[in-house]
């Protein structure tokens, strides 16, 4: 009975946990070598808020780009949504910049470089970019 109901949920609304996963693995491994980078930091610290503000919206096109544009047989009325986003989209996005952020949580980067909250912030827009190419790449794939 659990099983017939999470095929026709499945069936229903494509986007599962298996797809969360393949957008965990693509962003971190297109966006792991540059959080460890120093030229990246160094960008980063010369990056104005208008750049960072157009790295966001870079990345956020791709991600659309990427999952409904160039994936042409993936039916965007059959997608679960939040107040008309995609569910996919928003965990695209939560894992491409939150990726980032947890790798810098986790690690001493940031205090390695001795980056300020400001720089933190410009450099996850940064690598966000690559990360959200890993991870609609990777959930396009299987």
């Amino acid at each position: 009975m659990i099983r017939e109901l999470v095929q026709e949920a499945s069936s229903k609304y494509p986007f599962g946990g298996d797809d969360f996963f393949q957008q965990i693995v693509g962003s971190a491994l297109l966006s792991a070598p540059f959080i460890f980078t120093e030229e990246v930091w160094t960008i980063a610290s010369n990056t104005s808020t208008q750049q960072s503000l157009a790295s966001i919206a870079v990345t956020l096109l791709l991600g659309h780009g990427i999952l409904y544009v160039a994936k042409q047989d993936r039916d965007f009325e059959t997608e679960r949504k939040v107040f008309g986003v995609t569910l996919r989209y928003i965990s695209l996005m939560a894992v491409s910049f939150g990726s980032v952020l947890l790798v810098l949580t986790l690690t001493a980067t940031a205090q390695t470089f001795g980056a300020s909250t400001a720089e933190i912030l410009k450099t996850v827009s940064i690598i966000s970019v690559f990360s959200v190419i890993g991870a609609a790449t990777a959930d396009n794939l299987i």
